[in-house]
Protein backbone atom coordinates (compact mmCIF):
# COMPACT_ATOMS: atom_id res chain seq x y z
CA UNK A 1 0.00 0.00 0.00
CA UNK A 2 1.32 3.37 -0.88
CA UNK A 3 1.07 6.15 1.61
CA UNK A 4 -0.74 9.59 0.47
CA UNK A 5 0.64 13.07 1.18
CA UNK A 6 -2.26 15.25 1.90
CA UNK A 7 -1.75 18.76 2.32
CA UNK A 8 -4.18 21.62 3.61
CA UNK A 9 -7.20 19.80 3.14
CA UNK A 10 -10.33 20.21 5.80
CA UNK A 11 -12.17 17.07 6.55
CA UNK A 12 -15.55 17.87 8.16
CA UNK A 13 -17.89 15.51 10.12
CA UNK A 14 -15.99 12.01 8.50
CA UNK A 15 -16.51 9.04 10.39
CA UNK A 16 -13.30 7.35 9.53
CA UNK A 17 -14.61 4.26 11.97
CA UNK A 18 -16.49 3.56 8.72
CA UNK A 19 -14.87 4.91 5.69
CA UNK A 20 -11.09 5.36 7.25
CA UNK A 21 -8.92 7.35 6.44
CA UNK A 22 -6.46 6.64 3.55
CA UNK A 23 -3.29 5.98 5.24
CA UNK A 24 -0.32 8.79 4.38
CA UNK A 25 1.04 11.96 5.41
CA UNK A 26 -1.21 14.95 6.29
CA UNK A 27 0.42 18.40 7.04
CA UNK A 28 -1.32 21.38 7.99
CA UNK A 29 -4.68 19.76 7.61
CA UNK A 30 -7.76 20.50 9.38
CA UNK A 31 -10.30 17.89 10.81
CA UNK A 32 -13.42 19.30 11.91
CA UNK A 33 -16.21 16.99 13.98
CA UNK A 34 -14.59 13.86 13.14
CA UNK A 35 -14.51 10.30 14.11
CA UNK A 36 -11.27 8.26 14.52
CA UNK A 37 -13.06 5.66 17.73
CA UNK A 38 -11.18 2.38 17.51
CA UNK A 39 -9.72 3.45 14.06
CA UNK A 40 -6.09 1.85 13.56
CA UNK A 41 -4.00 4.82 12.77
CA UNK A 42 -0.47 3.14 12.90
CA UNK A 43 2.30 4.71 10.93
CA UNK A 44 -0.23 7.54 10.05
CA UNK A 45 1.85 10.86 9.78
CA UNK A 46 0.35 14.11 11.36
CA UNK A 47 2.11 17.70 11.28
CA UNK A 48 1.20 20.81 11.85
CA UNK A 49 -2.69 19.58 11.75
CA UNK A 50 -5.83 20.90 13.98
CA UNK A 51 -7.77 18.44 15.44
CA UNK A 52 -11.26 20.32 16.22
CA UNK A 53 -14.49 18.62 18.13
CA UNK A 54 -13.12 15.14 16.94
CA UNK A 55 -13.62 11.71 18.92
CA UNK A 56 -10.10 9.38 18.93
CA UNK A 57 -11.10 7.20 21.90
CA UNK A 58 -9.53 4.07 22.04
CA UNK A 59 -7.96 4.77 18.36
CA UNK A 60 -4.29 2.32 17.64
CA UNK A 61 -1.36 5.12 17.63
CA UNK A 62 1.42 2.42 17.04
CA UNK A 63 4.27 4.34 15.20
CA UNK A 64 1.91 7.55 14.78
CA UNK A 65 3.63 10.71 13.72
CA UNK A 66 1.98 13.97 15.86
CA UNK A 67 4.20 16.90 15.07
CA UNK A 68 3.28 20.46 16.02
CA UNK A 69 -0.50 18.99 16.04
CA UNK A 70 -2.96 20.79 18.22
CA UNK A 71 -6.29 19.01 19.84
CA UNK A 72 -9.08 21.41 20.93
CA UNK A 73 -12.47 20.01 22.31
CA UNK A 74 -11.99 16.67 21.17
CA UNK A 75 -12.47 13.11 23.28
CA UNK A 76 -9.04 11.29 23.37
CA UNK A 77 -9.83 8.80 25.95
CA UNK A 78 -7.76 5.46 26.39
CA UNK A 79 -4.92 6.57 24.40
CA UNK A 80 -1.61 4.77 24.13
CA UNK A 81 0.28 7.96 23.01
CA UNK A 82 3.67 6.11 24.59
CA UNK A 83 3.24 3.86 21.34
CA UNK A 84 3.38 6.92 18.92
CA UNK A 85 6.38 7.13 17.25
CA UNK A 86 8.87 9.68 19.71
CA UNK A 87 10.59 11.36 17.15
CA UNK A 88 10.29 15.30 17.36
CA UNK A 89 6.73 14.08 18.58
CA UNK A 90 4.76 17.34 19.75
CA UNK A 91 1.35 18.13 19.98
CA UNK A 92 -1.13 20.59 22.95
CA UNK A 93 -4.22 20.05 23.87
CA UNK A 94 -6.80 22.34 24.55
CA UNK A 95 -10.23 21.42 26.65
CA UNK A 96 -9.93 17.85 25.61
CA UNK A 97 -11.02 14.70 27.68
CA UNK A 98 -8.10 12.49 27.89
CA UNK A 99 -8.89 10.16 30.81
CA UNK A 100 -6.70 6.64 30.75
CA UNK A 101 -4.51 8.12 28.34
CA UNK A 102 -1.17 6.84 28.47
CA UNK A 103 2.47 9.28 28.05
CA UNK A 104 4.51 6.74 29.33
CA UNK A 105 8.43 7.89 28.98
CA UNK A 106 7.64 9.94 26.60
CA UNK A 107 9.78 13.33 26.24
CA UNK A 108 7.16 15.87 26.41
CA UNK A 109 9.10 18.97 27.01
CA UNK A 110 6.88 22.45 27.54
CA UNK A 111 3.64 20.72 26.38
CA UNK A 112 0.68 22.27 27.33
CA UNK A 113 -2.28 20.93 28.67
CA UNK A 114 -5.25 23.81 28.84
CA UNK A 115 -9.13 23.03 30.54
CA UNK A 116 -8.23 19.15 29.60
CA UNK A 117 -9.36 16.25 32.02
CA UNK A 118 -6.38 13.91 32.61
CA UNK A 119 -8.36 11.31 35.05
CA UNK A 120 -5.81 8.38 35.65
CA UNK A 121 -3.55 9.11 32.51
CA UNK A 122 0.03 7.94 32.96
CA UNK A 123 2.68 9.94 33.64
CA UNK A 124 4.87 7.38 34.78
CA UNK A 125 8.96 8.17 33.69
CA UNK A 126 7.38 11.27 31.03
CA UNK A 127 9.96 14.27 30.78
CA UNK A 128 7.35 17.41 31.29
CA UNK A 129 10.34 20.03 32.13
CA UNK A 130 8.48 23.12 31.58
CA UNK A 131 5.14 21.70 31.01
CA UNK A 132 2.42 23.79 31.43
CA UNK A 133 -1.13 22.27 33.22
CA UNK A 134 -4.08 25.16 32.91
CA UNK A 135 -7.12 24.24 34.65
CA UNK A 136 -6.77 20.67 34.14
CA UNK A 137 -8.42 17.78 36.30
CA UNK A 138 -5.76 15.11 36.81
CA UNK A 139 -7.39 12.77 39.64
CA UNK A 140 -5.74 9.49 40.07
CA UNK A 141 -3.09 10.10 37.56
CA UNK A 142 0.06 9.26 38.07
CA UNK A 143 3.60 10.70 38.52
CA UNK A 144 6.34 7.93 38.86
CA UNK A 145 9.48 9.22 38.49
CA UNK A 146 8.43 12.09 36.17
CA UNK A 147 10.84 15.38 35.43
CA UNK A 148 8.15 18.29 36.46
CA UNK A 149 11.22 20.39 36.57
CA UNK A 150 10.26 24.21 35.85
CA UNK A 151 6.26 22.59 35.05
CA UNK A 152 3.31 24.60 36.01
CA UNK A 153 0.47 23.20 38.45
CA UNK A 154 -0.57 26.26 39.56
CA UNK A 155 -4.47 25.96 38.25
CA UNK A 156 -5.08 22.25 38.27
CA UNK A 157 -6.74 20.16 41.01
CA UNK A 158 -7.01 16.40 42.06
CA UNK A 159 -3.23 15.50 41.40
CA UNK A 160 -1.25 14.02 43.83
CA UNK A 161 2.68 14.13 43.15
CA UNK A 162 5.51 12.39 45.63
CA UNK A 163 8.00 15.20 45.61
CA UNK A 164 10.51 12.66 47.14
CA UNK A 165 9.83 10.64 44.20
CA UNK A 166 9.44 13.00 40.99
CA UNK A 167 11.64 15.54 40.35
CA UNK A 168 10.01 19.32 40.92
CA UNK A 169 12.69 21.52 40.96
CA UNK A 170 11.19 25.25 40.28
CA UNK A 171 7.97 23.93 39.59
CA UNK A 172 5.08 26.01 40.61
CA UNK A 173 2.09 25.24 42.40
CA UNK A 174 -0.20 27.32 43.93
CA UNK A 175 -1.14 27.23 47.95
CA UNK A 176 -4.09 24.87 47.05
CA UNK A 177 -2.24 22.70 45.31
CA UNK A 178 0.10 22.05 48.05
CA UNK A 179 -2.09 19.04 49.63
CA UNK A 180 -1.55 17.69 46.59
CA UNK A 181 2.24 17.16 47.35
CA UNK A 182 1.91 16.38 50.69
CA UNK A 183 -0.45 13.49 50.70
CA UNK A 184 1.62 10.61 51.74
CA UNK A 185 1.91 12.27 54.89
CA UNK A 186 -1.59 12.21 55.62
CA UNK A 187 -1.80 15.36 57.11
CA UNK A 188 -4.37 17.66 57.70
CA UNK A 189 -3.54 21.81 55.83
CA UNK A 190 -6.59 23.80 56.77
Amino acid sequence: MSNDFIDKETFDGENFSITHLHKGEYENCTFNNCIFSQTNLSGFVFSDCLFEQCDFSMAVLRNTTFRDVKFSNSKLLGLRFDECNSFLISFEFENCILNLSSFYKLKLKNIRFTDCKLQEADFVETDLTGATFHQCDLHKAVFDRTILEKADLRTSINFIIDPENNKINKAKFSLQTVPGLLNKYHISIE
